[in-house]
């Protein structure tokens, strides 16, 4: 008798490495929940580069992105999932 193996669901993580590149090639890289606004992640960028917060503007996919939007609402979200068995 084989024992068969039911795929689990598979779930987004909760918490999100993002990558923020700028003009320049520099990265910085934060940890931040799906559903964290995205101000809050650009208050932190501006921060850690020295920079006035209202000079710093994120874009993703060509869109602009505003500061009520999340990680999950303009879909930065990207998979890579394992199959454990």
């Amino acid at each position: 008798m084989s024992e068969e193996t039911v795929p689990k669901p598979e779930v987004a993580p909760e918490q999100l490495n993002i990558k923020v590149k700028d003009a320049e090639g520099n990265e910085v890289f934060f940890k931040v929940k799906r559903t964290t606004k995205l101000a809050k992640l650009k208050r932190a960028y501006a921060e850690r580069m020295g920079k006035p917060e209202n000079s710093v503007r994120f874009i993703f996919d060509g869109q602009r992105v505003g500061d009520e939007d999340t990680a999950e609402s303009v879909c930065i979200i990207t998979l890579t999932l394992a199959r454990y068995e």
